[in-house]
């Protein structure tokens, strides 16, 4: 074999490594982003379990949980851990598929949710058009996976938690959408980026909670009711249905819906924060806003983690109104929740909707 034949050889060998080097690339490097969201919104479930036993804690001046970690900040990654060694029981003559399935879709469906929500400036999974609207149809599905659960327990309080569960998603997904196309057209759009970036101008004053203080009010309850959240847990019930759609799960099938509650409770806080508090922006004018931080790469880096601290801070002091209404508010009856629904909160919105609608006209 002569140099030019042992040239050809290392050549090809050369380039096929390249390749391959480049396809690996290629495969692996789209899947950081996604996988840096998801450990993110898994440490901000645990810091909001934390802070939830906190405040309850404080509410009804107990202490709180303080042994596991520092200040017991470890302690909901120790109940996680053991749920997760638990025995896993399958209830008598309970559909077996239905059962382990439900608890799968509501977690997947929540999940979906956060690719839609920008974190910062440029920090978001994917910008669409329908960026809102693709969080409220995804938002149904979850309600199917609680009802797939409750009928493949077999047991009547399970059942008749996962037909709440539907009931109470299509009573207040109705006025949780009029609310969002008020915010789509005062933004002239549906993306997410867009309806941030739209609040910008004024600061402080240009968020749209002044603009839509109605709007607000009914987001807010229908976000509380999408969560299940008290005064809106009928469909888990303790006095009534035992535990509801969850009675007869045990180890991680149940931690997956105990994931799913404070996934779904996260998520609502931040398309709050980005939909009426301005997202990533502050309160004075274009102070801290990435843009002017595009004349080097330092100044860029600094602008993108303050726009994502600003957005968490704001998420998480949110948060301290839905844990402090738990113990505050007591539970409606079903026949309250489908009123308060149908009869209060969906023509007030549609109302809200109208004069919007004819003030952007008459603004022309």
């Amino acid at each position: 074999m002569d140099t030019t034949e042992i040239q050809t050889i290392n050549s090809f060998y050369r380039f096929d490594s390249l390749n391959l080097i480049k396809g690996v690339y290629g495969i692996i490097w789209p899947l950081v982003p996604i996988l840096t969201l998801v450990l993110g919104i898994i440490t901000g479930v645990l810091v909001i379990v934390w802070l939830e036993r906190e405040i309850s804690a404080g509410i009804q001046q107990r202490i709180g949980p303080e042994y596991a970690g520092p200040l017991g900040i470890l302690q909901a990654l120790a109940d996680g851990t053991k749920l997760l060694f638990k025995e896993n029981l399958v209830p008598y003559r309970g559909d077996v598929h239905l059962f382990s399935i439900g608890p799968s879709v509501a977690v997947v469906a929540i999940l979906l949710s956060y690719s839609v929500i920008p974190f910062g400036y440029h920090l978001v999974l994917t910008d669409l058009s329908i960026g809102v609207f693709l969080w409220i149809a995804i938002s149904s599905i979850a309600p199917i996976g609680l009802l797939m659960s409750g009928y493949g327990s077999n047991n009547k309080y399970s059942f008749l938690g996962g037909l709440r569960a539907a009931a109470q998603s299509i009573s207040y997904e109705i006025p949780l959408t009029l609310c969002v196309l008020s915010i789509s057209l005062l933004s002239n759009s549906s993306s997410t980026v867009d309806i941030v970036e739209a609040q910008s101008k004024y600061g402080f004053w240009g968020w749209n909670l002044w603009r839509q203080p109605i709007g607000f009010f009914i987001f807010f309850i229908s976000a509380l009711a999408e969560c299940e959240r008290l005064p809106f847990d009928l469909p888990e019930a303790e006095e009534e249905l035992v535990a509801g759609y969850q009675t007869e799960y045990s180890g991680i099938k149940f931690g997956l819906f105990y994931l799913a509650s404070y996934l779904n409770l996260l998520v609502s806080s931040l398309f709050v924060t980005v939909i009426y508090f301005g997202g990533w922006n502050l309160s004075i004018p274009y102070l801290f806003v990435p843009d002017i931080f595009i004349r080097n790469k330092q100044g860029k880096v600094f602008g993108i983690i303050t726009s994502i601290f600003i957005t968490l801070g704001k998420t998480f002091l949110f948060l301290f109104i839905p844990i402090a209404t738990r113990w505050t508010l007591p539970r409606l009856r079903m026949d309250q929740l489908l009123n308060l629904g149908w009869k209060f909160l969906l023509p007030i919105s549609l109302g809200n909707l109208l004069l919007t609608t004819s003030s952007q006209l008459l603004s022309l």
